[in-house]
């Protein structure tokens, strides 16, 4: 069987683009990506419910009747067909976990 960890630390070091999400495995229908995210990204929505892990630094969502604060090691899922927008103050470290057809 070869089976192996895989090293956060290792695969955000291999990412120099911030906002481009790079999978990192499968299981089911569920694909889970990391991503560096930075400043913030455009208001946006998904057919499907988002999973969002912050594995370092802190991050914002930011809905349409106020903010959330997402911290390391805590995570938020977003509902399906909701307006959000991600943002960070700093490089943020993070996982995302979405249905592989997203």
């Amino acid at each position: 069987m070869n089976v192996k960890p895989i090293n956060f630390k290792e695969k955000f070091s291999q990412m120099p683009e911030v906002w481009s999400p790079n999978l990192v495995a499968e299981m089911g229908d569920c694909e889970f990506k990391l991503v560096k995210i930075e400043d913030e990204f455009v208001w946006h929505v998904h057919p499907a419910d988002k999973v969002f892990i912050v594995i370092e630094g802190v991050m914002g969502v930011e809905f349409r009747d106020g903010l959330v604060t997402i911290n390391t090691g805590e995570m938020l899922v977003v509902p399906k067909d909701v307006e959000h927008k991600p943002l960070s103050k700093g490089t943020c470290k993070i996982m995302l976990i979405e249905p592989k057809s997203h």
